[in-house]
């Protein structure tokens, strides 16, 4: 994880953590890397929580195992945060882990997000980039209430729009992010009880044929 995400993430929770009750933690993709000096669970130590990091392969941090790449192993209502920093980039169908992430939530439970708004191909599997539109279309879609969202954008040409590329550096921050802070409303729609499963059920099943969702169906003419 780069610094802008966990100083971004580090804000966040700083505003929105709940602060009047032990909190039931998890975090979603929780693998430590070798050398990364940054974790999101050191953002927890004065902070009265159980903690649970869960992902998709056994690592360094990771205390179970997914299963199911779409499926978080948690009970619904069950947690009162779920952290998902620098992941869902590399989650093809990430719409069906955001209503998993709604799934788990408790009513007024808060799930903190960062992902990247720019920055170079990494991992095995980089999908996306988001903006502030893509979070208010996450909480459209999985019906969470965002609290709070915003996008680092690279520097901009003498004021204008026009972003001045040449100025991102290393410190000028090459990397950019988007946070996203989303909130489970108290009466949480019942027709997700209906669309959840069925996502979820078809994510799972999608991912089983291979890393992108199924056999590759790309035009071998064209550049990867």
């Amino acid at each position: 994880m780069h610094r802008s995400a966990y100083e971004h993430m580090k804000m966040a929770m700083a505003r929105h953590l709940p602060k009047d009750r032990r909190l039931e933690v998890l975090e979603l993709g929780s693998a430590r890397v070798a050398n990364q000096p940054l974790d999101h669970r050191s953002l927890l130590a004065e902070v009265d929580h159980s903690y649970i990091g869960v992902d998709i392969r056994e690592a360094d941090n990771v205390d179970v195992v997914m299963k199911k790449p779409y499926t978080i192993p948690a009970r619904s209502n069950s947690k009162d945060v779920v952290i998902a920093g620098q992941v869902f980039e590399h989650i093809p169908f990430f719409w069906a882990s955001m209503l998993e992430v709604a799934r788990i939530l408790r009513p007024g439970g808060v799930w903190f997000v960062t992902v990247p708004s720019r920055g170079h191909r990494h991992g095995g599997v980089d999908c996306w980039r988001y903006y502030r539109g893509g979070m208010r279309a996450i909480a459209a879609a999985s019906r969470l209430t965002l609290l709070e969202t915003h996008t680092h954008f690279p520097p901009t040409l003498d004021g204008s729009i026009r972003h001045d590329y040449a100025k991102t550096d290393s410190q000028m921050h090459y990397w950019g992010d988007t946070l996203g802070v989303f909130q489970k409303p108290q009466r949480y729609p019942l027709e997700m009880r209906v669309v959840a499963p069925v996502v979820r059920w078809w994510a799972n099943r999608s991912a089983a044929d291979g890393p992108l969702g199924g056999p590759p169906k790309f035009d071998p003419k064209c550049p990867l």
